[in-house]
């Protein structure tokens, strides 16, 4: 399976908002995605506290949870974009700056 861009997270995520209308995706709802990411980052810490970074790597159904759980933080960071009118070429832009700048950081 090819690797998903940037532009189609965001159609997905549109998508899904689209069809199940949770709320209005507009700047003053943007801090409700972001609290919903938090809150699966949790559930992502949860399962390396409770089954170890050991299974994660190892075990086919505790890596499979991680990585869903992963994919929601993922998700409610897509939708937090969508309600602050980012765009996929300024995630990409920004993160390769961030990078650039990382890279020479600690130097």
């Amino acid at each position: 399976m090819e690797s998903i861009t940037m532009q189609r997270m965001l159609e997905i995520q549109r998508e899904l908002q689209d069809k199940y209308q949770w709320m209005d995706m507009i700047p003053e709802n943007g801090h409700k995605s972001i609290l919903w990411a938090v809150s699966e980052i949790g559930e992502v810490i949860d399962i390396v506290k409770k089954c170890g970074h050991e299974a994660v790597m190892d075990d086919p159904e505790t890596r499979k949870e991680f990585i869903k759980e992963i994919v929601d933080v993922m998700m409610f960071l897509m939708d937090t974009s969508l309600c602050f009118n980012i765009t996929a070429e300024e995630i990409s832009k920004t993160y390769e700056e961030k990078h650039a700048y990382n890279m020479t950081r600690w130097d």
